[in-house]
């Protein structure tokens, strides 16, 4: 998590230079920890290298850390991979090894100034960080183990992502030696990236996107510049690599590297000197220097991309307000123009969240580099132009379409917006601003709703008319904007939302915006380009753009101002896309069809039914096949603290269908951990959580299917319960009639404080909506921690019957709670942790059962002590426990009798009998695996006295539990 922001402006602007690790560290693992698919062979073992590469502008000498990895065959192609901002060369290991075992020679190395490299950091310049990656291309060229295409020429293909993915291209473009690139997740302009603009030029369209920029600078994406700062701050502000650096002359002070051991400085870190005065001066003002600007322009593919002529596949994410597709879509065309081979893939990942079509895109990148390096000619190459579309209904996992060319002019579409001139105010200062989303978050991004977004007074919504058809959009939808202003300047954020019976939702969380130079007092008509991506815009809904003043994101002008706006020509022009539906992870494809059909005669339809549609959702996950119909599987889950501490420890279970699975432990035992993991909050350290198959991580789409509350809920305090559930599921970009708000308000049972601010609630009433919240669209996993907590006995008794039902559908639930009793009445298994590990599992009936032994309650004011010692002395009683409670007084005999026969030695004795039962209760077992765990975990404990050769099975430790 980010740090707690200073509060100085100096100290602000020092977050601000950390910007530059945003730019990768969400997408360092996208292209390095993909996966591409291993063939089976022997490798020889990676050979780690150092490198000598041209020294910093001081003089300073400066070595690359590098690790070749070699096919088994030989000679092969090359591939030298490039790792995002803040990675290094290992964050590319599992990539580089998977290559290599598909027949290429791979090179990953640490690029200047990260992990054990040496040099500071001048972001991709032509004259540092390019010249180094040139001179990896030479040492390929004098390696034996690489097929050459001429003297000094290696076959070698290039990839990329984000930081990497630009130094890829550029240096594709300066180097011809270069057969292939693999670009993802990058920028066309530095510049543009940072301070985007989205008021276009007029002209005919000439892509799906064709962003033709106004030459007015834009706003300052200031929040994704320091969204990263703590995560980039441990990363900067580590000492360099041991060992010396060597330096051809004394630096000055001012440019000196650390020492060896020592820390570097502590606002710029291992930035080139240079870099970092120009970004800090920005982070104070907000506006750029033409230094500043010049310097990202040269930094940055655009102006080299003339040279470039090996065939490129440039693969950008929709979930992406980073680099957004506007980037691919400039670099694409201009490859274009010089008559380079060029394939464009959008996908529904990105900075801000993951891909959902993960086995397609990787087939796409395997595709596109066996074809143009000639390690496999007949590899089929992704199309000219592919796109992920919104992920369905029901579904975790998005269709892709395939179109026959990028570079075209889309049809359209003309939708009438509302007329009326609306007022917008910039408040002084900015603040508050308005709030889409959080750059950088992965799906809590998504936590932002529309009365965030649409503060009052500081918005204005143009509505269309209601859609008469389905619509796909795939592009950049355009409006021509009136703006009347009373500055000389106007910036304002557009964004394009859906409306579904009136509920407004934006399922792509994407803002353009608008920097306009103005005489005030006088309209001015810009045309706007919104941001680009897929919509799939259902037939009886509207579309809604929505105009705003502020966003949370950028540094907008601070000054009070208010403008007039209009929708000028009263149009909205949607781009329409016409690709075929690809076969593959969103699809049934023959092959599933075939099994499926051989699997009907034995399962049933409805059987066949359930397994294929949850084997699409699981696909793409690596490791054994699992069975995706299991709800939840967690396996081997490990995760520790930075002092070695493992809070869980190889924890391993399952949650089946119709079960109601109570997770339990006393504090410390790693139960809200393991959730959090499940959830997909945390990332192990070890170990894999599937959801219906798919394996789990940060911001993946199968959580969808994941209802939690989880430490609490949060709501926004001025809204009404309903309100909140509302903004909540419009927060998911999720169709409004799956929600079920009637029926998740029935389970809050708030009566008329529904419509009440939450602030006025109790925490009672406050946990009950966070249940209800949790239980909206119905998830196929429902994770409740301590549900009942601030809940009255009759609200405790009326939720047991909920969950009952809510498992008995077909679904599953797992409760975390401390109630032990409460736990034995509604959970029908359970998993008892301790020190993080699973201690004891099972279900309930089976745990609290106990063939050999007998409870027997005794009528008040018996002696149960003196009653259990007469019964020690009777042949074939094992045990005798006693509770000597004055009200229920009972004994727990443990005998190799049968019940009958320990009945009548109790009733032998004269006392009277109330009741006689074999079930314990949970709170019996559970303290008894606690206290049994926890000796065997200390030296001399049940474990160590037992020895190796009397282990001691989980049935024979419940023997020894005995009721209180």
């Amino acid at each position: 998590m980010p740090r707690t922001p200073p509060t100085s402006r100096r100290a602000k602007a020092r977050r601000l230079v950390g910007w530059v690790a945003a730019v990768g560290l969400a997408a360092a693992g996208a292209l390095g920890g993909a996966g591409l698919g291993a063939v089976a062979a022997e490798s020889p073992a990676p050979e780690p290298l150092t490198l000598q590469v041209g020294p910093e502008p001081d003089g300073t000498a400066v070595s690359i850390d590098a690790t070749v990895y070699l096919p088994a065959s030989r000679p092969a192609p090359a591939v030298l991979l490039a790792h995002g901002f803040g990675g290094s060369k290992d964050d590319l290991a599992s990539r580089a090894g998977e290559l290599a075992a598909r027949g290429y020679v791979v090179v990953a190395y640490s690029a200047r100034g990260f992990g054990r490299s040496g040099g500071r950091v001048h972001l991709d310049d032509p004259a540092y960080e390019v010249d180094d990656a040139r001179m990896v291309l030479d040492l390929l060229a004098t390696r034996p183990e690489v097929r050459l295409d001429g003297p000094g020429d290696p076959r070698v293909g290039v990839a990329g992502v984000s930081y990497g993915g630009a130094l890829v291209l550029m240096l594709a473009a300066t180097d011809q030696r270069v057969d292939a690139v693999v670009s993802a997740l990058t920028w066309h302009d530095l510049a543009d990236a940072f301070f985007p603009q989205f008021a276009v030029a007029t002209g005919p369209t000439t892509s799906p996107v064709g962003l033709q920029r106004t030459s007015t600078v834009g706003p300052f994406k200031q929040l994704w510049a320091s969204r990263f700062f703590g995560s980039a701050n441990a990363a900067l502000d580590a000492p360099p690599p041991a060992g010396p650096t060597p330096a051809a002359v004394s630096p000055p002070a001012a440019v000196s590297p650390p020492a060896a051991g020592a820390r570097p400085d502590p606002v710029c870190g291992r930035f080139d000197p240079t870099v970092c005065a120009l970004f800090l001066a920005a982070a104070e003002s907000g506006e750029p220097s033409e230094a500043l600007l010049a310097v990202l322009r040269a930094h940055s593919p655009r102006p080299l991309l003339a040279g470039l002529r090996a065939p490129t596949l440039l693969v950008q994410g929709m979930s992406d307000t980073l680099f957004g597709l506007e980037h691919a879509d400039a670099t694409a065309r201009e490859l274009s123009r010089g008559g380079t081979t060029v394939a464009v893939r959008w996908v529904d990942g990105g900075h801000d969240g993951a891909s959902s079509t993960a086995e397609a895109d990787e087939a796409a990148l395997r595709g596109w580099l066996d074809r143009h390096l000639g390690a496999d000619p007949a590899a089929v190459a992704p199309p000219p132009f592919a796109y992920a579309g919104p992920i369905p209904r029901r579904a975790s996992v998005a269709p892709v379409f395939d179109a026959p060319g990028y570079l075209a002019a889309p049809a359209t579409r003309a939708v009438t917006l509302a007329t009326e001139t609306r007022t917008v105010l910039t408040p002084p200062g900015g603040q508050p601003a308005s709030m889409t989303a959080v750059p950088g978050l992965g799906a809590l991004g998504a936590l932002a709703a529309y009365p965030l977004a649409a503060l009052p007074g500081q918005s204005a919504a143009f509505d269309s008319e209601v859609l008469a058809e389905r619509l796909a959009v795939v592009g950049s939808p355009r409006v021509r904007l009136s703006v009347t202003s009373t500055a000389p300047r106007v910036v304002l954020f557009l964004s394009l939302w859906q409306l579904t019976a009136d509920q407004p939702t934006l399922p792509r969380r994407l803002v353009a915006p608008v920097a306009l130079d103005v005489t005030p007092g006088v309209p001015s008509t810009a045309e706007v380009a919104l941001a680009p991506a897929t919509w799939t815009v259902e037939a009886g809904s509207r579309l809604r753009v929505l105009v705003t003043s502020t966003d949370s994101t950028y540094a907008g002008p601070r000054e009070a101002r208010v403008d007039r706006v209009q929708i000028a020509d009263g149009g909205l022009i949607l781009p329409l896309g016409s690709g075929i539906r690809e076969a593959g992870e969103s699809d049934l494809d023959r092959e599933s069809l075939g099994v499926g059909a051989a699997l009907a005669g034995v399962l049933g339809l409805v059987g066949v039914a359930t397994w294929l549609g949850r084997r699409r959702r699981g696909r793409g996950g690596g490791g054994p096949a699992v069975d995706p119909v299991v709800p939840l599987v967690v396996e081997g889950l490990v995760k520790a603290f930075p002092d070695g501490h493992r809070a869980v420890d190889g924890v391993s279970w399952r949650a089946d269908r119709g079960q109601v699975v109570g997770l339990l432990g006393p504090n410390g035992a790693g139960k809200t951990t393991t959730l959090r993991m499940v959830l997909g909050l945390v990332r192990p350290d070890a170990g894999v959580v599937r959801v219906l198959g798919h394996p789990v991580s940060p911001g993946d789409p199968v959580l969808r299917e994941v209802g939690a509350l989880v430490e609490g809920p949060g709501f926004l305090p001025h809204l009404t319960g309903r309100d909140n559930l509302r903004a909540y599921w419009a927060a998911t970009g999720r169709p409004q009639q799956e929600a079920g708000f009637e029926q998740a308000l029935d389970v809050a049972a708030l009566g008329e404080a529904a419509d009440r601010p939450v602030r006025a609630y109790s925490h009672g009433m406050r946990q009950r909506l966070g249940i209800a919240q949790a239980m909206l669209g119905r998830p196929e996993v429902l994770v409740l921690d301590e549900p009942t907590n601030g809940l009255d006995p009759p609200q405790i008794a009326a939720m047991r019957p909920i969950l009952h039902r809510y498992a008995a559908g077909g679904r599953t639930v797992v409760v975390s709670s401390h109630l032990l009793a409460e736990v034995e009445l509604t959970c029908s298994h359970v998993v008892v942790m301790h020190a993080g590990r699973v201690v004891a599992a099972g279900p309930v009936a089976e745990l609290l059962d106990s063939a050999d032994t007998t409870v027997v309650q005794l009528a008040a004011g018996v002696d149960a002590l003196a009653l259990a010692s007469r019964l020690r002395s009777r042949t074939g009683v094992l045990s005798v426990d006693a509770d000597a409670d004055p009200i229920e007084p009972h004994v727990v005999v443990t005998a190799e009798l049968t019940r009958p026969e320990v009945v009548r030695a109790v009733a032998a004795t004269g006392v009277d009998i109330v009741a006689v039962t074999s079930r314990r209760h949970l709170e019996d077992v559970f303290l008894g695996v606690i206290a049994d765990a926890a000796g065997a975990d200390r030296p001399g404990g049940s474990a160590d006295r037992g020895g190796a050769s009397s282990p001691r099975s989980l049935t024979d430790r419940l023997r020894q539990v005995r009721a209180r």
